[in-house]
Protein backbone atom coordinates (compact mmCIF):
# COMPACT_ATOMS: atom_id res chain seq x y z
CA UNK A 1 0.00 0.00 0.00
CA UNK A 2 1.23 3.50 -0.77
CA UNK A 3 2.49 5.60 2.11
CA UNK A 4 1.90 8.85 0.23
CA UNK A 5 0.54 11.42 2.73
CA UNK A 6 -2.52 12.15 0.60
CA UNK A 7 -3.54 8.50 0.31
CA UNK A 8 -5.78 7.18 3.08
CA UNK A 9 -4.86 3.95 4.81
CA UNK A 10 -7.52 1.36 4.01
CA UNK A 11 -8.05 -1.57 6.31
CA UNK A 12 -11.34 -2.89 4.92
CA UNK A 13 -11.33 -3.28 1.12
CA UNK A 14 -15.03 -4.25 1.13
CA UNK A 15 -16.17 -0.83 2.35
CA UNK A 16 -16.59 1.75 -0.41
CA UNK A 17 -14.40 4.84 -0.19
CA UNK A 18 -16.02 8.10 0.79
CA UNK A 19 -15.88 10.85 -1.82
CA UNK A 20 -13.04 12.56 0.09
CA UNK A 21 -11.07 9.31 0.50
CA UNK A 22 -11.44 8.75 -3.24
CA UNK A 23 -10.25 12.32 -3.89
CA UNK A 24 -7.15 11.75 -1.72
CA UNK A 25 -6.34 8.40 -3.36
CA UNK A 26 -6.75 9.95 -6.81
CA UNK A 27 -4.52 12.88 -5.82
CA UNK A 28 -1.84 10.51 -4.54
CA UNK A 29 -1.75 8.68 -7.89
CA UNK A 30 -1.71 11.90 -9.89
CA UNK A 31 0.94 13.48 -7.67
CA UNK A 32 3.24 10.49 -8.08
CA UNK A 33 3.06 10.87 -11.88
CA UNK A 34 3.33 14.72 -11.94
CA UNK A 35 7.01 15.38 -12.69
CA UNK A 36 6.33 19.02 -13.65
CA UNK A 37 4.77 19.99 -10.32
CA UNK A 38 7.57 18.21 -8.45
CA UNK A 39 10.26 20.00 -10.49
CA UNK A 40 8.70 23.37 -9.70
CA UNK A 41 8.35 22.56 -6.00
CA UNK A 42 4.54 22.69 -5.98
CA UNK A 43 3.11 21.17 -2.83
CA UNK A 44 -0.36 19.64 -2.58
CA UNK A 45 -1.76 20.67 0.80
CA UNK A 46 -5.35 19.47 0.71
CA UNK A 47 -7.81 17.76 -1.58
CA UNK A 48 -11.42 16.68 -1.29
CA UNK A 49 -14.24 16.12 -3.76
CA UNK A 50 -14.22 19.13 -6.12
CA UNK A 51 -11.56 20.98 -4.12
CA UNK A 52 -7.78 21.31 -3.97
CA UNK A 53 -5.22 23.60 -2.34
CA UNK A 54 -1.56 23.85 -3.35
CA UNK A 55 1.35 26.17 -2.65
CA UNK A 56 4.55 27.26 -4.35
CA UNK A 57 7.59 29.17 -3.12
CA UNK A 58 8.58 31.80 -5.68
CA UNK A 59 12.23 31.01 -6.41
CA UNK A 60 14.66 33.47 -8.00
CA UNK A 61 14.63 31.44 -11.21
CA UNK A 62 10.84 32.10 -11.44
CA UNK A 63 11.40 35.84 -11.92
CA UNK A 64 11.06 37.54 -15.28
CA UNK A 65 12.88 40.58 -16.71
CA UNK A 66 10.88 42.90 -14.43
CA UNK A 67 12.10 40.89 -11.38
CA UNK A 68 8.56 39.71 -10.62
CA UNK A 69 7.20 36.18 -10.85
CA UNK A 70 6.64 35.06 -14.43
CA UNK A 71 2.90 34.86 -15.11
CA UNK A 72 3.32 31.43 -16.67
CA UNK A 73 4.45 30.03 -13.32
CA UNK A 74 1.49 31.54 -11.49
CA UNK A 75 -0.69 30.03 -14.23
CA UNK A 76 1.02 26.65 -13.74
CA UNK A 77 0.31 26.67 -9.99
CA UNK A 78 -3.35 27.50 -10.64
CA UNK A 79 -3.60 24.94 -13.46
CA UNK A 80 -2.10 22.14 -11.34
CA UNK A 81 -4.50 22.96 -8.51
CA UNK A 82 -7.36 22.91 -11.04
CA UNK A 83 -6.21 19.47 -12.24
CA UNK A 84 -6.28 17.97 -8.75
CA UNK A 85 -9.74 19.42 -8.05
CA UNK A 86 -11.36 18.34 -11.32
CA UNK A 87 -9.85 14.83 -11.21
CA UNK A 88 -10.92 14.35 -7.57
CA UNK A 89 -13.99 12.37 -8.69
CA UNK A 90 -11.70 9.70 -10.22
CA UNK A 91 -12.82 10.30 -13.79
CA UNK A 92 -10.02 11.26 -16.16
CA UNK A 93 -10.55 14.97 -16.70
CA UNK A 94 -8.65 17.53 -18.77
CA UNK A 95 -8.88 21.27 -19.28
CA UNK A 96 -10.99 22.37 -22.23
CA UNK A 97 -10.31 26.03 -21.59
CA UNK A 98 -9.06 28.41 -18.96
CA UNK A 99 -8.29 32.04 -18.32
CA UNK A 100 -6.37 34.00 -15.72
CA UNK A 101 -6.41 37.55 -14.46
CA UNK A 102 -3.19 38.81 -12.84
CA UNK A 103 -4.14 41.28 -10.10
CA UNK A 104 -0.86 42.23 -8.42
CA UNK A 105 2.84 41.52 -8.87
CA UNK A 106 4.51 38.65 -7.01
CA UNK A 107 8.09 38.96 -5.79
CA UNK A 108 10.84 36.45 -5.21
CA UNK A 109 10.66 34.62 -1.89
CA UNK A 110 6.89 34.95 -1.63
CA UNK A 111 4.79 31.89 -0.91
CA UNK A 112 1.75 31.50 -3.18
CA UNK A 113 -1.30 29.43 -2.31
CA UNK A 114 -3.87 28.37 -4.89
CA UNK A 115 -7.31 27.17 -3.86
CA UNK A 116 -9.57 25.49 -6.44
CA UNK A 117 -13.32 25.23 -5.87
CA UNK A 118 -15.73 23.37 -8.13
CA UNK A 119 -18.48 25.77 -9.16
CA UNK A 120 -20.44 23.46 -11.45
CA UNK A 121 -20.27 19.86 -12.63
CA UNK A 122 -22.94 19.04 -15.18
CA UNK A 123 -22.65 16.00 -17.39
CA UNK A 124 -19.01 15.77 -18.47
CA UNK A 125 -18.25 19.51 -18.06
CA UNK A 126 -17.09 21.34 -14.95
CA UNK A 127 -16.27 24.93 -14.03
CA UNK A 128 -13.63 25.64 -11.37
CA UNK A 129 -12.46 28.90 -9.85
CA UNK A 130 -8.93 29.10 -8.51
CA UNK A 131 -7.85 31.98 -6.26
CA UNK A 132 -4.10 32.53 -5.92
CA UNK A 133 -2.95 34.43 -2.83
CA UNK A 134 0.40 35.62 -1.52
CA UNK A 135 1.87 35.24 1.97
CA UNK A 136 -0.17 38.29 3.13
CA UNK A 137 -3.36 36.55 1.88
CA UNK A 138 -3.81 39.15 -0.87
CA UNK A 139 -5.34 37.83 -4.09
CA UNK A 140 -2.66 37.98 -6.80
CA UNK A 141 -4.55 36.12 -9.54
CA UNK A 142 -7.91 34.59 -10.36
CA UNK A 143 -8.06 31.60 -12.70
CA UNK A 144 -11.18 29.97 -14.14
CA UNK A 145 -10.95 26.54 -15.69
CA UNK A 146 -13.45 24.58 -17.72
CA UNK A 147 -12.98 20.83 -17.54
CA UNK A 148 -14.02 17.96 -19.80
CA UNK A 149 -14.25 14.38 -18.61
CA UNK A 150 -12.68 11.81 -20.91
CA UNK A 151 -12.61 8.02 -20.84
CA UNK A 152 -11.19 6.10 -17.94
CA UNK A 153 -10.33 6.62 -14.31
CA UNK A 154 -7.22 7.88 -12.55
CA UNK A 155 -7.12 4.88 -10.21
CA UNK A 156 -8.96 1.55 -10.53
CA UNK A 157 -12.59 1.91 -9.44
CA UNK A 158 -13.22 0.70 -5.90
CA UNK A 159 -16.43 -0.93 -4.74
Amino acid sequence: MSTHPMQPERTDRNTPMSTDELARATAAAMSEADACSRALGLELLEVSAGYARMRMLVRDDFLNGHRICHGGLIFTLADSTFAFACNSHNINTVASGCSIEFLRPVHGGDLLTAEAVEQSLTGRTGIYDIRVTNRANETVAMFRGKSAQIRGTVIPAHG
